[in-house]
C-alpha cells in the first residue's frame, strides 16, 4: 500500500483521524477479539458463523488500521497560521452567492479525508473546491454540476 501521495488535514481533521485509528487499535480489536473466543467456544469451526463473521470482522478492521496509518504517515496538517484570507486554500471558510438564484452558502475548505457535506464540509479535490481553489474575494466561479454549470461569486475568505 506504499504511495507518496499526500494527505491534508486541518489540524481538527488529523486529530479525529488519531482518535479513530487509537479507538480501532484498542476498543475495535479487544471487542473482536473477545467475539473470537464465544464463537471458539462454540466448537466445529466448518459449520460456525459466528467465528468467520468475527475473523471477517478482524480483517476489515486490519485494513483500515493500515488505511488510517498511511494516512497518518503522509499527513500534512495545515498550520493555521498560514492560511492565508487573500485567496482560497485549504482551512478556509468561503461564502459565496450562488448568481442564479441569488442565494449565500458557505464552505469549508478541507482535505478529501475530512469531508463532512452534512456540515458543509468539502474537499479541495471535488469540483467545488478545484474550481474555488486560488480564487480571491470579488471572482466569479463556474461549477460543472450535473444539473449543468453554475456560477458562484466568492463574496469572503475567512478560517
Amino acid at each position: 500500500m506504499e504511495t507518496n501521495k499526500e494527505f491534508i488535514f486541518t489540524q481538527e481533521g488529523y486529530d479525529n483521524l488519531e482518535k479513530q485509528l487509537e479507538e480501532l487499535k484498542t476498543t475495535v480489536r479487544y471487542e473482536i477479539a473477545e467475539r473470537i473466543k464465544v464463537a471458539l467456544g462454540f466448537g466445529d469451526l466448518s459449520e460456525n458463523s459466528e467465528y468467520d463473521e468475527a475473523k471477517n470482522a478482524q480483517a476489515e478492521n486490519e485494513m483500515k488500521i493500515a488505511e488510517l496509518e498511511e494516512k497518518i504517515k503522509y499527513a500534512k496538517i495545515i498550520d493555521d497560521s498560514e492560511v492565508d484570507l487573500k485567496v482560497v486554500q485549504v482551512g478556509n471558510i468561503v461564502k459565496l452567492l450562488d448568481v442564479e438564484f441569488n442565494e449565500e452558502v458557505e464552505y469549508t475548505i478541507v482535505g478529501s479525508t475530512e469531508v463532512d457535506l452534512a456540515n458543509n464540509k468539502i474537499s479541495n479535490e471535488s469540483p467545488m473546491g478545484q474550481a474555488l481553489i486560488g480564487k480571491k474575494k470579488g471572482q466569479e466561479i463556474v461549477v460543472q454540476a450535473p444539473a449543468g454549470d453554475i456560477k458562484y461569486k466568492i463574496l469572503s475568505i475567512s478560517k
